[in-house]
């Protein structure tokens, strides 16, 4: 077989990992399997393009390898999951620059060599495929970094809103289309697609500093699909068939999960984009609703609650997260299910930073999957829920979403928490979620609230339910 029928096999070889291992994906059993696979494609595609293009020796491609390593294990071990939100959206970010920079040196190298010849010439399609990956690469890369932020706290994660911001939006997305047809029509002038790089860039930060860090989880499902799509516009200046495949099926996916995520919000795309949800904390409503109406309990008040029940259903949160608490979860878990008190977790789609935020803490712990319920699942059993336990959740929990037609999270679908016999919320303090409206769950006849760390209270229920 020739060379380039050989690279066609690998190529091919290649995308079938990589299906198969978005497969694997939808389910944690087989998750890590196809995480493997998609890793291997991967692996199979760069080795075989840098040795076809005869960009590396076989020395720098394994030493590129063991250094890649290197860095991938540092990361597994030092990362925090409370962290992973944020390194993911750093991966979509470096996804970004890598096409703007990949497709950038290839303008240049073109029109260098066009030049040298005496002809300054680029196919149409190569020259709309640079804009494409400079734009949306930029786009990408800036968006990413300001979810960083957000999600570390180095940006407010509250909505940043200005007079006349849409306006700015469609004026620089103008510019930047204006930009990119004229590169277009003049693709000798690589200067210029830097102009378009500052401009995708600028657009990236306007686009994600007004939106809520509520709403993190599907701004970064949408950036994942930006950065798919940079990488498949990337295939096509390159004349790649597999960076076009991986690009595109990570671009399909990362829209299919935006679309998922937006639906259990009951909100529109447009709305989690320009809508600003969270940008007004209410805080006399607040009073009005709380005032007078909080029952706070403790951690031996709650053990002998639990110590009765027959069902419990446990519902984490970001706050869960936070407090690293889903180890004392387990222990509680445990020690309900050896009293034979049947014990489940109601799964929000969009509790967390991220989706499967919670499925995956749970995981860590050894947690059967068949215990975690998704909303559609979990709801219709409340109403037959001795006691449900809040643990770091708010708007995913908030009866308004039900009740209030003017409210932010109107027409939201939620955990029907508050239709369980007993509700034990834990958490810090009454402050609302990201929404930035109170909870009249937190006042409801058969909510308790216990205060504190969530770790801290779960390891004390833990120590009191074994006493009781």
């Amino acid at each position: 077989m020739t060379t380039a029928v050989l690279v066609n096999l690998a190529y091919l070889v290649a995308a079938v990992l990589f299906i198969f291992g978005l497969k694997g994906l939808t389910h944690p059993k087989s998750a890590v399997r196809g995480n493997l696979m998609g890793a291997v494609g991967m692996l199979i595609a760069i080795v075989v393009t840098l040795l076809n293009e005869q960009i590396l020796s076989y020395g720098l491609i394994v030493t590129g390898l063991l250094v890649g390593a290197a860095i991938g294990i540092i990361l597994a071990l030092s990362i925090k999951m409370t962290a992973m939100p944020q390194l993911v959206g750093l991966f979509n970010g470096f996804g970004g620059i890598a096409s703007v920079l990949v497709a950038g040196a290839v303008l240049f190298q073109v029109m260098m060599s066009a030049a040298g010849a005496g002809v300054v010439e680029a196919g149409l399609q190569f020259t709309i495929a640079t804009v494409a990956s400079g734009l949306i690469g930029a786009v990408t890369f800036l968006g990413s970094l300001i979810a960083f932020g957000k999600l570390q706290g180095i940006v407010t994660e509250k909505p940043v809103r200005y007079p006349g911001e849409q306006v700015v939006k469609v004026l620089i997305l103008l510019a930047a289309l204006a930009v990119g047809v004229y590169l277009v029509m003049n693709p000798a002038l690589t200067e210029y697609y830097w102009i378009l790089v500052a401009l995708g860039a600028l657009l990236g930060i306007v686009l994600v500093i007004p939106i809520g860090g509520a709403d993190m989880p599907i701004v970064i499902a949408l950036l994942n699909s930006y950065s798919g799509l940079a990488a498949a516009a990337t295939g096509f200046v390159l004349s790649n068939s597999i960076l076009i495949i991986s690009g595109s099926l990570v671009g399909a996916s990362g829209i299919i999960l935006t679309t998922i995520m937006c639906k259990a919000m009951n909100r529109s795309l447009a709305n989690v984009l320009f809508g600003g949800v969270g940008a007004v904390q209410q805080s006399a409503q607040m009073d009005d609703i709380y005032e007078g109406k909080i029952k706070q309990t403790s951690a031996d008040e709650v053990a002998m609650i639990l110590k009765t029940a027959q069902r419990v259903v446990i519902v984490p949160g970001y706050g869960m997260a936070v407090a690293r608490a889903q180890t004392p979860v387990r222990m509680l878990t445990e020690s309900m299910e050896a009293d034979g008190i049947e014990v489940e977790f109601g799964i929000h789609p969009v509790a967390g930073r991220m989706p499967g935020h919670m499925n995956v803490l749970l995981a860590e712990e050894d947690i059967s999957y068949d215990k975690l319920r998704e909303m559609d699942q979990i709801n219709p059993s409340f109403p037959q829920t001795d006691v449900t336990i809040v643990l770091g959740a708010n708007d995913v929990v908030n009866p308004q979403a039900r009740e209030a037609a003017d409210s932010p999270i109107a027409g939201m679908p939620i955990l029907n928490v508050d239709k369980s016999r007993t509700v034990v919320v834990i958490k810090r303090s009454l402050s609302p979620g990201f929404a930035g409206i109170p909870n009249p769950l937190f006042a409801a006849d058969n909510t308790l609230m216990l205060f504190g760390d969530g770790k801290k209270v779960m390891e004390e229920l833990v120590a009191e339910y074994k006493e009781a």
